[in-house]
């Protein structure tokens, strides 16, 4: 007989976007040419002087052992610096940062050194899938809050006080927004901050998206208070196309970072030294850098507009991230139903809502990582079966 895995898997499926993307694979060794609008894995190359670094660090022989578990001292700094020139936000080096091998991994990380089986977890709807797959790993319980379109993609905090609060250990929240690409503000991060508070709650921002078609920098740590009761991730996965490198982090309050670093700590051994060094100099870019590859996503969403318009798709200008989001007509009954067609006529992928919650299930999302001309010859494509 076969050894069953553990029931803890029984809890979790398959990431969405793993099952489709062997299906678009099929599809390209059958002869089909299909163009992926799914996944938001940055296109364009890191920072060079990254690049120049990691190379001249890595043909180094004495690199290549293990290292320190919260990273080299260089690379915290860099992050510090970079939290305190954009978002006004001091953090201690020392003991207020970890490295993360991408922030992801945060996620397992800080539900592990904090959830206990039972403990109920707040997790937006829509929100990053992972968020309850990570809850239900670590034996807790999902408890979803809505964000509504009606509500500018935010939390409806007097529905949530108006229900019991007394088991939820863990709330996450993720400002600038994915999917919605709803906006982050000062004001936001105060509310949440006194939220959290008022009901003993540890609220973790997941912050990936801060620079991309944005230029409102801030984090919920500039909240009063707010290192006594949240927690920061961010990477330069989409900030520094470097989501391949697996370079996060996670700040907050040196005993909660402690607390994360336990559970780290018997997880890996460390990033790549050349790795940590190539990234602090990548967060020595100026505003030049972003500028540059955000012009490259205005010209990009541009062009995804249009074909959210030809789809007879309702959208708001103003979103910030690397996707456009956009809610589907009457002639459809759910995002699914749109996608399926675009991808069976037209050969086209592009991600329905619904894998991000059940309020996301009349929407669908174009990826901006891909090159202009794949953008328009997808438009061409659509063009011609879904012209309104």
């Amino acid at each position: 007989m076969k050894v069953k895995p553990a029931e803890r898997t029984n809890t979790v499926q398959e990431y969405y976007f793993s099952a489709k993307l062997r299906q678009i694979d099929q599809m390209r060794r059958s002869g089909i040419d299909v163009i992926n609008l799914g996944i938001g894995s940055p296109d364009m190359p890191p920072p060079p002087a990254a690049v120049k670094r990691l190379t001249e660090e890595a043909a180094k022989p004495n690199v290549h052992g293990y290292q320190s578990y919260n990273g080299v001292p260089e690379f915290r700094k860099a992050l510090a610096g970079w939290y305190f020139r954009y978002f006004g936000v001091t953090l201690d080096p020392e003991n207020e940062i970890l490295p993360l091998i991408g922030s992801k991994e945060g996620i397992m990380h800080i539900s592990m050194a904090f959830v206990n089986p039972g403990d109920e977890v707040l997790v937006p709807d829509p929100g990053y899938p992972s968020y309850s797959s990570v809850t239900r790993l670590v034996g807790g319980v999902v408890r979803t809050y809505d964000l509504l379109e009606k509500n500018d993609w935010l939390p409806d905090f007097i529905a949530l006080e108006n229900t019991d609060l007394s088991n939820v250990k863990l709330m996450w929240v993720n400002y600038p927004n994915m999917p919605t690409g709803r906006k982050a503000s000062p004001a936001l991060f105060e509310r949440l901050v006194k939220f959290a508070v008022r009901h003993r709650i540890l609220v973790c921002n997941d912050n990936p998206y801060s620079f991309i078609l944005n230029n409102q920098f801030t984090s919920i740590l500039v909240a009063d208070g707010a290192k006594d009761i949240a927690l920061e991730l961010n990477s330069l996965s989409k900030s520094h196309n470097m989501a391949g490198w697996r370079l996060g982090m996670v700040a907050g309050h040196s005993e909660y970072i402690s607390s994360v670093l336990k559970v780290k700590s018997n997880m890996d051994s460390g990033m790549f030294l050349p790795v940590q060094l190539a990234a602090a100099e990548a967060l020595l870019q100026g505003n030049e850098w972003y500028e540059s590859i955000n012009s490259v996503y205005a010209r990009r969403r541009k062009i995804a507009g249009e074909i959210m318009n030809l789809l007879g798709c309702n959208y708001d200008t103003e979103q910030t991230g690397m996707f456009l989001w956009g809610r589907i007509n009457e002639r459809f009954r759910n995002g699914a139903e749109l996608s399926d067609q675009v991808l069976e006529i037209s050969n086209v992928f592009i991600t329905p809502g619904f894998i991000f919650g059940k309020n996301g299930d009349n929407y669908v999302r174009i990826s901006l990582c891909t090159r202009e001309e794949i953008l328009e010859k997808a438009k061409e494509r659509i063009e011609k079966q879904f012209k309104n």
